[in-house]
């Protein structure tokens, strides 16, 4: 049932020059209250160490003409070969002058090292990508990889630790556009896995002014790529899956194809309305974001301005880049939280259970920084005490603001934010380790638990740079690891697990895509504090509830729907 929310329905005037960039003011951050002590964390970057060394290429790295230059790429964990250890795979972009690039796979060797396979896996850079997401088509129990572009996007079939083009004969061909975030998803609930794709505008270079040519070209009087605004928008795609992993576009049958009105980039699933189907959330750059609600027909209706989803709470656009998902507060339901342009809050929008969301941003202590540019971000518990903490990475997508007086970088900090347990965030990056503090031009991000040790990773697109590989070395609490698999073998993508610690639950969802055009761990993690086991629950896609008793602390716990739990190792 939909419920009409009594806010502003309208859509402010278009602003005149460059990307939307919101008008919000920071607030000052509170302090914590008597007796209220912040965790220790201590993030550091060991990429290097960790043989991740491919450099994102997204066209010049300074003099850029076209906005396809200045969105970057994403990230996708994935582990292909099915040894137990998440393995990594970032697609790149490419350049309109000079050599030739390479998408980088690197196969997970234990102990957070890892190895470039790109080649020996079959893995072929055919366009300028821009992210991607993972998901067994076929359920033979091999995961394979979509990679979105500007251009034709692309499905490799995982063969058995390789890949094979399969684009085609998958029926995923289709004529040339922009394509940005996707995410798999069961939408029809008939055991397979269909193809959420967002697009974010019709480009083409030839027709495209350069920057300074247009007003639109022009940002704080600094002439700059033309777009998004003053480009023609685009809308967003669904592909149903026939079983046999063959997929048929049905945008326009399941209400997916709106009019051509939006900027897409980050597709978020997750059942949203707590009905048992899942749903669809879009975070648009200087637009209206989109919230699809799955209709249980094989449709979706497009609720996000009466959800309060579309816009902040004073009705106004945003330039929304990543978004993520999870139960903040404690109440069962998920939450949305977005990153936007520089000059605007984050928003967080608070799930009140009735079909409708509040932009809670400000009362969250969450509107304290609006000098950064978000991209990538996650829910994650860092500290293990049971409630989801919010990690964003930042960079500007203009170059020429380091020359500029405008007080804004190109390169720029990470930010995390301690959930205090009260329905607050506190600010924790100024004390979070030089990997939050250190400055890059950051796009997208993954979390994992790369080394089956119980924590999250978080891996890191850095502009022009080699990726980041953040690991928390400060000490953290009990943690669980739960794999959800379908009766035939598959990630349950859609699963929605419940963990019970006294009279505490926590609530998350087997997810694809989300962060910023990305994809992380298919695990799902759960912090437990002190407690040495907890009770587990699972809804699996097709409805029906399985509850699985007591899980002790520290274990990965492996769940096959219809055999119960079939696995447990201890976390190192």
């Amino acid at each position: 049932m939909l419920i009409l929310l009594l806010f502003p329905l309208f859509t402010p005037p278009a602003q005149p020059q460059g990307m939307a960039t919101g008008s919000a003011t920071a607030r000052p951050a509170r302090p914590l209250p008597a007796g209220m002590k912040a965790p220790a964390v201590n993030y550091r970057d060991l990429a290097p160490q960790a043989g991740l060394t491919g450099v994102a290429v997204s066209g010049a790295e300074r003099a850029k003409q076209y906005i396809v230059e200045t969105t970057g790429t994403g990230v996708v964990v994935l582990d292909f070969d099915n040894d137990g250890l998440q393995d990594i795979f970032f697609p790149n972009g490419a350049r309109f002058e000079g050599p030739p690039v390479s998408h980088y796979l690197y196969r997970n060797l234990g102990g957070l090292k890892f190895e470039d396979v790109t080649a020996k896996a079959g893995i072929r850079h055919t366009g300028w990508a821009q992210g991607g997401c993972a998901g067994d088509v076929d359920n033979d129990a091999r995961i394979d990889l979509v990679i979105t572009q500007w251009g034709q996007n692309v499905l490799y079939r995982n063969t058995g630790g390789a890949f094979e083009d399969e684009t085609k004969a998958r029926g995923l061909a289709a004529p040339k556009r922009w394509s940005t975030g996707c995410a798999f998803l069961d939408y029809d609930r008939d055991g397979d896995l269909d193809l959420f794709i967002a697009h974010y505008l019709e480009f083409d270079p030839a027709r495209t002014p350069k920057p300074g040519d247009k007003a639109q070209c022009q940002w704080k009087g600094l002439p700059v790529v033309c777009g998004p605004r003053g480009l023609p928008a685009e809308t967003m795609s669904l592909f149903q899956n026939d079983g046999r992993g063959n997929f048929t576009d049905v945008s326009k049958k399941a209400g997916i194809a709106t009019a051509k009105n939006f900027y897409g980039f980050t597709a978020l699933t997750g059942d949203f309305d707590d009905d048992g189907w899942v749903d669809v959330y879009v975070a648009c750059d200087s637009t209206a974001s989109l919230l699809y609600r799955n209709k249980h027909d094989g449709t979706f209706e497009e609720i996000g301005l009466i959800s309060g989803t579309a816009l902040n709470e004073d009705g106004r656009e945003q330039a929304g880049m990543g978004a993520t998902a999870a139960d903040f507060n404690g109440d069962g339901r998920l939450d949305i939280f977005k990153t936007n342009f520089s000059d605007d809050t984050p928003t967080l929008y608070k799930n009140n259970g009735d079909g409708s969301f509040t932009d809670t941003t400000i009362a969250a202590g969450l509107a304290v920084n609006t000098k950064f540019l978000g991209w990538g971000t996650a829910f994650l518990d860092f500290d293990h005490d049971g409630r989801p903490d919010i990690f964003e990475v930042n960079g500007h997508v203009y170059p020429e603001v380091d020359a500029a007086s405008i007080n804004e970088k190109w390169k720029q900090q990470r930010v995390l934010y301690w959930n205090r347990g009260d329905g607050q965030f506190h600010d924790l990056s100024a004390s979070a380790g030089e990997g939050i503090l250190t400055p890059h031009s950051s796009r997208g991000i993954a979390v994992a638990d790369l080394d089956n040790d119980g924590s999250l990773e978080i891996v890191v697109v850095n502009m022009h740079e080699a990726p980041s590989l953040l690991k928390n070395s400060a000490p953290a609490g009990n943690s669980v690891l739960v794999e959800a698999l379908t009766a035939g073998g598959r990630h349950a993508i859609g699963a929605r697990v419940t963990l019970t610690v006294g009279a505490r639950k926590q609530t998350n969802e087997v997810r694809s895509g989300g962060y910023h055009i990305s994809q992380g761990d298919l695990r799902v993690h759960f912090g437990l504090g002190t407690a040495a086991q907890a009770g587990l629950a699972i809804r699996w896609p097709d409805g029906k509830v399985e509850p699985l008793g007591s899980v002790p602390a520290n274990h990965w716990i492996t769940v096959q729907q219809g055999k119960g739990i079939v696995g447990k190792k201890a976390l190192r």
